[in-house]
């Protein structure tokens, strides 16, 4: 169960930072050693963050009644990186992308892009400015995010921030189009847990969903405050650092 608890906290604080959760889930565990960390285990964790952004933005949710054109925006933002997603599975290609040096470069490389993309001046907001074109862009670019050290939140709001997005509206831009794409993986990993007749799997899978839901309903919190106050530095410099040192355990 301490695996548990270490993995549930890094999902919930790495999701929704952009820092990468993917990569941070396959380093703790290579690093600790941890034999419960797979793609299953990913999944539930993933499921937990998926309640979390639901239970924090369930005003906006509900406004999707109200404002339907929106939430097909999101939906249509949404549908690339799932489609892709979802072929590399079934092609058994995700786990050529789960290696230390991925991780290292797409650490530094997008780190350099969030920064890059953070120094823009912008001003629009997601109430005015999200348009189609708007969703369409940032949904193709979210495809990288497949590849584990360049993070969905960090490419997202990277691409909303190239598209001059504020920059809480682009963090929230990253939460919303995080819905579906959590909704999808949720779905398969509850598929996984019903199936599967290892009552002691379950359990793990019940934890994991749990302490992942704590910990990223506290990080959607305090990111949103965070970013209204500062820029995106502090994850550059992290990314940077972190990936410096994954390339040079890599290959030294």
């Amino acid at each position: 169960m301490i695996e548990i608890l270490i993995l549930s906290v890094v999902q919930g604080i790495t999701e929704f930072l952009p820092i990468s959760s993917s990569s941070h889930l396959i380093l703790v565990s290579k690093f600790f050693v941890f034999d419960n960390q797979n793609l299953s285990i990913d999944v539930s964790l993933h499921i937990g963050s998926f309640l979390a952004v639901l239970v924090y933005f369930k005003n906006d949710i509900f406004d999707f009644v109200k404002n339907k054109e929106l939430l097909f925006k999101i939906i249509i933002s949404s549908f690339p990186v799932m489609i892709v997603g979802y072929l590399l599975i079934e092609l058994n290609l995700i786990n050529q992308l789960r290696n230390v040096e991925t991780i290292g470069w797409m650490t530094i490389v997008f780190g350099i892009v969030l920064y890059i993309s953070d120094k823009f001046k912008c001003s629009k907001k997601i109430e005015k400015n999200f348009n189609y074109k708007s969703a369409i862009i940032i949904g193709v670019i979210q495809i990288l995010s497949l590849v584990p050290g360049v993070s969905r939140s960090g490419i997202t709001i990277s691409a909303a921030r190239i598209l001059n997005f504020e920059r809480v509206d682009s963090a929230k831009i990253s939460f919303l189009l995080s819905i579906p794409t959590l909704a999808a993986v949720s779905f398969f990993g509850l598929n996984n847990l019903f199936m599967s007749g290892d009552f002691n799997f379950s359990i793990i899978n019940i934890f994991s969903i749990f302490l992942s839901f704590f910990f990223s309903l506290i990080t959607i919190k305090f990111f949103l405050k965070y970013v209204k106050k500062f820029s995106l530095n502090i994850f550059v410099i992290y990314r940077i650092i972190l990936g410096v040192i994954i390339l040079m355990a890599a290959y030294l």
